[in-house]
C-alpha cells in the first residue's frame, strides 16, 4: 500500500514529490536588484544620451572600484586576523601592539588616514632614503592604486581585528580545553576547532564591512585614483550636467551594494547552524 504523505506543522500536507527536494525561498530582496537594473536599463535605453555615454565612459573606473575593494579585502582579512590574535595574545608585547594600531586607526577618519598615506607617507620614505643614503628611497614617488589600497587596509584592518577577537571569544572557552585535551597545541586548536566556528559567528559583520569598503572605496578618488566617482566627476566637469551623472553613478554603486549584500546572505544561510 502507498504510505500517503505525513501531515506537516499545523496539520498541513507537505506535497512529496519523488526525485525534487524541498522547494528553497527565493530571497525577495533579490526583486530589489531587480528592480534597480531595470531602471538603469530604462535610463540608458531611453535616454541614451546622456546616460549611456555616462555609463561607457565610467566603466573603466568601475572594474578599478571592483578590483581595489576585493584586493583590499583579502588584505583586510589578513590584518584582521593577525590584529584579533594579537589582541587575545598572552604575550604582552603582541597585545599592547595589537590594541595600539586599533585604538589609533579607529580614532583618525579615513579620507585623513588616505591622504598622508599617499601625501606625507612618501616623503618620510624620501627622508628616511636621504638619510641612509638609498637612491630607490630618496627617489620614491606614491602609486595611487597601491596606496590606496594601503589605505583601506590598514584602515578597515582595525575594524577587522575587533570581529575576529569578538569571533573567538563568542566560542565557549570549552571548546579550546577539549582541543587541549586532545594532545593539539595552541595553534592547532585554534586552526581546526575555534576559526571554523568562529568564521560563522563573524560572517554577519564581515559582510558589513565589505559593503562598507565598496562604498568608502569613493574617498580613493581624492588621491588620484581613477575610481568610478573621480570618473564621474570628470565626466560632469566636461559636460556640465550634475543630476544624470550622479544618478548614474549613484544607480552603479546600488546595484554593486545590493547585489554584494545578497551574496553575503546567500553565504550565511549555507553556513548557518542551530546552536
Amino acid at each position: 500500500m502507498e504510505e500517503k504523505p505525513k501531515p506537516g506543522p499545523g496539520g498541513s500536507r507537505l506535497l512529496q514529490i519523488p526525485g525534487i527536494g524541498r522547494i528553497r525561498h527565493i530571497d525577495r530582496w533579490w526583486g530589489l536588484v531587480a528592480l534597480v537594473v531595470v531602471l538603469a536599463v530604462v535610463l540608458v535605453t531611453v535616454r541614451a544620451d546622456p546616460f549611456w555615454r555616462i555609463l561607457l565612459f565610467v566603466s573603466d573606473g568601475i572594474v578599478i572600484t571592483i578590483s581595489i575593494t576585493v584586493t583590499s579585502f583579502i588584505f583586510i582579512l589578513i590584518a584582521g586576523l593577525l590584529g584579533g590574535l594579537g589582541r587575545l595574545s598572552r604575550n604582552w608585547v603582541f597585545r599592547g601592539s595589537s590594541s595600539l594600531y586599533v585604538e589609533i586607526v579607529r580614532g583618525i577618519p579615513l579620507l585623513v588616514q588616505l591622504i598622508w598615506w599617499y601625501f606625507a607617507f612618501p616623503v618620510v620614505i624620501q627622508e628616511v632614503g636621504g638619510w641612509l643614503n638609498l637612491a630607490f628611497m630618496a627617489n620614491y614617488q606614491a602609486n595611487p592604486i597601491f596606496t590606496a589600497i594601503l589605505g583601506l587596509t590598514v584602515c578597515y584592518g582595525a575594524y577587522m581585528s575587533e570581529i575576529y577577537r569578538a569571533g573567538i571569544q563568542s566560542i565557549p572557552k570549552g571548546q579550546i580545553e577539549a582541543a587541549r585535551s586532545l594532545g593539539m597545541t595552541h595553534f592547532q586548536s585554534m586552526r581546526h576547532v575555534i576559526l571554523p566556528q568562529a568564521i560563522r559567528v563573524m560572517l554577519p559583520p564581515v559582510g558589513n564591512e565589505f559593503i562598507s569598503l565598496l562604498k568608502d572605496s569613493s574617498l580613493v578618488s581624492v588621491v588620484a585614483v581613477a575610481d568610478l566617482t573621480r570618473r564621474g566627476r570628470e565626466f560632469m566637469s566636461t559636460h556640465f550636467n550634475p543630476i544624470e551623472v550622479w544618478t548614474m553613478v549613484a544607480l552603479v554603486y546600488l546595484i554593486m551594494t545590493l547585489f554584494s549584500a545578497r551574496i553575503v546572505s546567500w553565504i550565511e544561510k549555507k553556513t548557518h547552524f542551530e546552536r
